[in-house]
């Protein structure tokens, strides 16, 4: 395994420039999918890509890749790099851009050592990992897999009324290039872990080996609005208080639960939302993820039949819409052994993870194997300012980055 290291001083200076882009009149940090500012940024790393002599390529979603394709083995399928450069409001400079710089990073060091890989090496930015403005979110990557149409994507509509594909085209970034049109050998993508664990654990690198199912549901209850101070208890029809049983429901069943599943109720509202009215309607969303397709579907079905026992006891009418389902991510056995391999060769510990966020790896793993590397985020921050990753960890992912792409870009063979 090759101990060569990522230029330091270069891959932390471009964090910290990227993260300078797009700050709005309240010092916020905020890049939305198609935006202005999504358009410095993304003009900013495509500046970078061409310093580092890389083929630059857009395809017709958005997403921007930079191809190392030396002319002896530009014919075969190449080793793909990469994450997302969008963010949330008012978001921390790492979530996604680590993860871009450092397949950058990594593909500018080993170029100037002189390496003669055995594929391509190509470094993607997806467009809209984030969803903010457009859903549904990771929807570069879903397209770029085959698994959301390129027309029905780009006609997608906006929080702000904009459309996606129009704003592409008028920040610069609707590619000529057909998604898919580079089928990866493999992807990897280093990412913040976003949580607790590897902190907690003191442990420097997470070998990602599968990432959770997620089931997004709009759940809408039906009641009858009544005067709260002269309508008995026993005679209500109370759309609130059905909704909290069932956000108690799921919350008490997750505790009891002896596996990783998680469910939460993030967004709520009543009707008519009025102190002395007793709530007509209650419309909340659920969100269930399991990093199992089969306890995944455990959940919907005991979520459903317990709705069907709260329409019935509390005398209120339940509508289900389904937002989003996507089904759990098994990573690529073979690179994440690598990525442990990797880490003991430079003597850090690592540790197997489920990943509890969707990322474009989960996208991408429909047509290559893939995998993923975390490091610590400092509290489990992340989607905030105060996301932060010390700077050696940091530093230590992109050198096990490095490592495992060495390692895959040595062999001629057509498995990772």
């Amino acid at each position: 395994m090759s101990k060569q290291t990522i230029n330091a001083a270069r891959l932390l200076g471009r964090l910290r420039t990227l993260g300078s882009i797009g700050l709005d009149d309240e010092g916020r940090l905020v890049r939305l999918a198609a935006s202005d500012t999504d358009r410095l940024g993304r003009d900013q790393f495509v500046a970078w890509l061409k310093q580092a002599g890389l083929q630059v390529a857009i395809d017709r979603i958005g997403n921007v890749f930079g191809i190392w394709a030396p002319e002896a083995v530009a014919d075969r399928q190449p080793l793909m790099l990469g994450s997302h450069i969008d963010t949330v409001i008012n978001a921390g400079i790492y979530d996604g851009c680590y993860g871009v710089l450092s397949g950058l990073e990594v593909i500018e060091t080993l170029k100037e050592e002189g390496f003669q890989p055995s594929r391509p090496i190509v470094v993607a930015a997806f467009t809209n990992e984030e969803g903010v403005r457009y859903a549904p979110d990771m929807m570069g990557s879903l397209v770029y897999a085959g698994g959301l149409d390129a027309e029905a994507a780009l006609a997608t509509v906006g929080t702000d009324g904009t459309i996606i594909g129009d704003e592409l085209q008028r920040i610069g970034y609707a590619g000529p290039y057909a998604p898919g049109f580079l089928t990866p050998h493999a992807y990897i993508e280093l990412h913040i872990e976003q949580g607790p664990v590897l902190e907690r654990e003191r442990v420097p690198i997470g070998a990602v080996e599968n990432l959770q199912g997620i089931s997004w549901q709009r759940v809408t209850i039906g009641g009858d609005a009544n005067h709260a101070g002269t309508t008995p208890i026993s005679m209500r029809q109370d759309a609130g208080h059905a909704a909290a049983r069932v956000i108690t429901f799921l919350r008490e069943r997750a505790k009891a639960s002896n596996t990783p599943t998680v469910a939460t109720v993030g967004c709520i509202s009543f009707e008519p939302n009025a102190i002395n009215v007793i709530p007509s309607r209650a419309i909340f969303t659920v969100d269930l993820r399991d990093p199992f397709e089969e306890r995944l579907k455990d959940e919907e079905e005991a979520l459903s039949t317990f709705l069907e026992r709260v329409a019935a006891e509390e005398r209120v009418t339940v509508q289900i819409e389904r937002l989003a389902r996507f089904e759990p991510v098994q990573f690529d056995r073979t690179i994440v052994e690598l990525v442990e391999s990797a880490a003991r060769d430079r003597g850090l510990t690592s540790q197997r993870m489920t990943s509890g966020a969707g990322h474009d790896a989960q996208m991408i793993a429909r047509i290559a194997p893939a995998a993923m590397i975390f490091v610590p985020s400092i509290g489990g921050i992340s989607h905030n300012p105060r996301e932060h990753t010390l700077d050696a960890d940091l530093l230590a992912g992109a050198n096990i980055l490095l490592d495992v792409v060495t390692r895959l870009a040595q062999r001629a063979d057509e498995s990772p």
